[in-house]
């Protein structure tokens, strides 16, 4: 089905490529999203223009600071802040210490976090920032934890596989977060939710899966939410099934790595622009500097199953890991 956007839309869309800061993109984006047409065609179109004002709205949350009430605060740090969320005993903390840097505590009783343990998780060259949190239950959750979430990029919902009672315990996670205007979804975004409510981009991971009576849990839970969510199953003991994961978490985050290259000179692939997925050469651009970003007129690009070295215009819409030499005046 055709679009058929409307003049609106496109001069919308044409102040949200040409802003630079972020409150002038997120002013570009409401506008686009009031002025396209709401059919089936334009579905997936629409899902995107939420995602980044979402996207927007969190950046601009963490450059206001801290939340006084709220006690508690995480800094973000990294390509993305990602928080692990589960009930007691669902293996938060043993996930983290197996994909991060981090030592956090350890233990077989319930409640043994009681404030944010961040560790940095590293998928190929980008770091990403993981957070491990307090058990989420029916009458237990910490005052501030809520704020955190919300604010997050996305979401690990942690499940014991080895817990027989599993299907009850991510019931009620969702139950207790929804209360607190957190919707988790996995592979299609809510629509139409309550105005205060904040979607969050979700993974579940199913841990201990090496464990007794772990896979027979496992396949009955795949049976009722396996089409809802990508579920992970993972164990410390298998390095492969942790890498999967740190995959999964680089494409939830929806991030791109950009190379950029002088003429006649090789990229430099050890530090790459890490940009969002639907970015453009003009938001890359500004990534490097507002100067260029003025002076922008096309770019070579090395990538994306185009030809090495086609000319491409600003408004070229970037793919993981592009090679692009820049052309500005």
């Amino acid at each position: 089905m055709p679009a058929n956007l409307t003049p609106e839309y496109f001069a919308a869309e044409k102040e949200y490529r040409s802003s630079s800061t972020p409150g002038a993109k997120l002013a570009a984006l409401q506008e686009m999203l009031r002025a396209i047409p709401k059919h089936k065609g334009t579905e997936k179109m629409q899902a995107d223009i939420k995602r980044r004002i979402s996207r927007l709205r969190k950046e601009q949350q963490r450059k206001g600071g801290p939340r006084r009430s709220a006690g508690v605060y995480v800094k973000k740090s990294g390509e993305g802040q990602v928080v692990l969320v589960g009930p007691p005993n669902s293996g938060k903390s043993e996930l983290l210490a197996c994909l991060t840097n981090a030592e956090p505590q350890v233990a077989d009783y319930p409640f043994t976090t009681r404030l944010p343990r961040p560790g940095m998780m590293l998928y190929e060259n980008v770091q990403v920032q993981l957070v491990d949190l307090p058990p989420v239950a029916e009458g237990y959750v910490e005052s501030w934890l809520p704020q955190i979430v919300r604010i997050a990029d996305a979401a690990l919902l942690v499940l014991s596989a080895r817990n027989d009672d599993v299907l009850s315990q991510y019931e009620e996670t969702l139950r207790v977060l929804q209360r607190h205007k957190i919707e988790l979804y996995g592979r299609r975004e809510p629509e139409d939710l309550p105005v205060g409510v904040e979607p969050l981009p979700t993974i579940i991971v199913a841990t201990k899966i090496d464990l007794t009576n772990a896979a027979d849990n496992l396949a009955i839970f795949e049976e009722f939410y396996g089409e809802r969510f990508e579920i992970v199953p993972v164990s410390a003991r298998d390095e492969e099934s942790l890498d999967r994961l740190r995959r999964l978490v680089f494409d939830k985050l929806e991030l791109l790595r950009v190379y950029t290259k002088a003429p006649g000179k090789q990229p430099d692939r050890e530090h790459p622009f890490v940009l969002h997925r639907g970015d453009t050469l003009q938001d890359l651009a500004l990534a490097i500097h507002h100067d260029i970003a003025e002076r922008l007129k096309t770019a070579k690009v090395w990538g994306s199953g185009k030809f090495d070295g086609q000319m491409v215009n600003k408004d070229y819409e970037l793919q993981d890991e592009d090679v692009v030499e820049i052309h500005a005046n």
